[in-house]
């Protein structure tokens, strides 16, 4: 026993989901999925279309619970817990769709990524109340270094609404970086963006992990990005894991070029 207990505590895992699984009705969206995340990498999870990916990390990220199985957290079981609260022990997330408030500046919503460490509430922040002025400041600090962080500075007073898709989406890593996460779920964050904006992307995906020792889940659908620049994949297809390992290993698995390419050949 002692030895098992070694072993586990070597891999350093942040995140543990065993055997998970989510109905819709009586449409399975993920049956039975398991995965280990090794805390410090970049775990990106791959598969066609409908294969339960998003499914999968609304699991993790508390908009859906599963219907088995459990999803532990730094060794607690977070089943029960609801999104704001899995955000307040440093789980954040970006989604397929841009969730940016359209009408606020870019400082404005990633203030508004504060919002789990606002002791004052984030109105009395906005408006500079009484006690609530040095929490402001400090606050304000902290999003002003992730601008810089995303070299936003000379839109940090745009409306979010009016910027190019491609900083828009840079906005909504900002916002959950505010969050100052140790797991990052990212959600397709580099859809409907050209080859330039996706290498900016992919940068800012890798310097988040290195720079700021973040864990990340990634699902993205360019595999020339996933295969640069991931530490471990998990292949899902119709809900199902049929494939995880380094990504050499998963590109040489006949079960996901007959997943992908309707072939083994």
């Amino acid at each position: 026993m002692a030895a098992v207990q070694e072993a586990s505590a070597s891999r350093d895992v942040i995140l543990e989901v065993e055997g998970v699984s989510k109905y819709f009705g009586g449409v399975r969206a993920v049956a039975d999925v398991s995965i280990d995340v090794p805390k410090g990498s970049i775990f990106s999870i791959i598969g066609p279309n409908g294969a339960g990916k998003t499914s999968l990390v609304n699991m993790i990220s508390g908009f859906y619970t599963p219907d088995t199985g459990s999803i532990t957290y730094q060794g607690r079981r977070i089943n029960d817990l609801r999104p704001n609260e899995r955000a307040e022990i440093g789980i954040a997330r970006t989604f397929q769709n841009i969730a940016l408030f359209r009408g606020l500046n870019v400082l404005e919503n990633l203030m508004l990524g504060r919002h789990v460490r606002m002791k004052a509430g984030v109105l009395s922040s906005f408006l500079y109340w009484g006690p609530a002025q040095k929490e402001e400041i400090r606050h304000r600090v902290r999003c002003e270094e992730i601008i810089d962080f995303l070299k936003l500075n000379d839109l940090r007073k745009q409306s979010t609404g009016a910027l190019a898709y491609g900083f828009q989406k840079r906005v909504e890593l900002g916002r959950a970086l505010a969050l100052e996460p140790e797991l990052l779920l990212l959600d397709e964050p580099m859809a409907g963006m050209n080859q330039e904006e996706k290498e900016d992307m992919a940068r800012y995906v890798l310097d988040v992990n290195e720079e700021l020792g973040t864990t990340i889940i990634l699902i993205e659908h360019d595999m020339g990005v996933v295969m640069d620049i991931s530490d471990h994949v998990a292949v899902l297809d119709q809900g199902e894991k049929i494939a995880e390992g380094t990504p050499a290993q998963v590109q040489a698995d006949p079960a996901v070029i007959q997943a992908y390419l309707g072939t083994s050949d």
